[in-house]
């Protein structure tokens, strides 16, 4: 991909106001997003650029969301999260039987966007298996759940090494205390939980030992990412 962050989204809506709304609110959180208006548009990006996300409307002009769905599964393996003022049940399971991976019904809290986009690209990223993940000096293997710095092995545990394989993946995104427990952990998440900020103490003084480059920035009041 172009950009550096992994995760790429098309938005196709034909409601200026809901694109931009969405688009507004996805690029703060340096997600790269682009917007097509039609299906036809829609089509145009998809032989140019690999999407991670397709945020598709139904009602569309000239190529309905429906066949554009067929489309998409015919050029990428990118998800689909369908949004759309349909609410009917027979829609919702005719699109999904179509190929959507998710419907969201209009209106809409961006908040469960979010969400529902977080979750695919999880789902997305438990599906890659044999990838070397590299920043700065630090190579992470997932197939031999390896992270080296240099040429030394970093021993970290389980949940260490989910938290540095999700800064990897999305590596100009700030994630919160809760996305990194949602990711990492299969518990529910306290809020006032200092188990992410414990796991991200131990992460740095185990890199410490090896490197003086900081891999893991915090932003405070929102979470952490990868250091610029």
């Amino acid at each position: 991909m172009a950009n550096e962050n992994d995760s790429r989204i098309l938005i196709v809506e034909d409601d200026t106001n809901i694109n931009n709304y969405i688009f507004e609110s996805l690029s703060v959180n340096n997600y790269n997003c682009k917007q097509a208006f039609s299906g036809t548009e829609a089509l145009i990006y998809l032989g140019k650029y690999d999407f991670d996300i397709i945020l598709l409307d139904l009602m569309l002009p000239g190529i309905s969301g429906e066949q554009l769905i067929s489309e998409i599964k015919n050029l990428t393996d990118s998800s689909i999260i369908v949004i759309s003022a349909k609410d009917e049940l027979e829609s919702k399971v005719d699109v999904l039987m179509l190929g959507a991976d998710d419907y969201l019904t209009k209106p809409f809290k961006i908040e469960e966007l979010k969400a529902r986009m977080f979750v695919q690209l999880r789902n997305k990223n438990k599906k890659v298996y044999n990838k070397l993940m590299k920043y700065k000096n630090l190579t992470l293997d997932k197939s031999l759940h390896k992270v080296m710095i240099e040429n030394h092995e970093v021993d970290l545990t389980p949940q260490e090494f989910k938290i540095l394989e999700l800064l990897l993946n999305f590596p100009s995104r700030v994630f919160s205390k809760q996305d990194i427990y949602d990711f990492a952990w299969d518990e529910y998440f306290e809020g006032e939980d200092k188990t992410v900020n414990v796991h991200i103490s131990n992460i740095r003084k185990k890199f410490k030992e090896y490197s003086d480059e900081e891999y893991i920035e915090t932003v405070w009041g929102i979470g952490f990412r990868l250091s610029k």
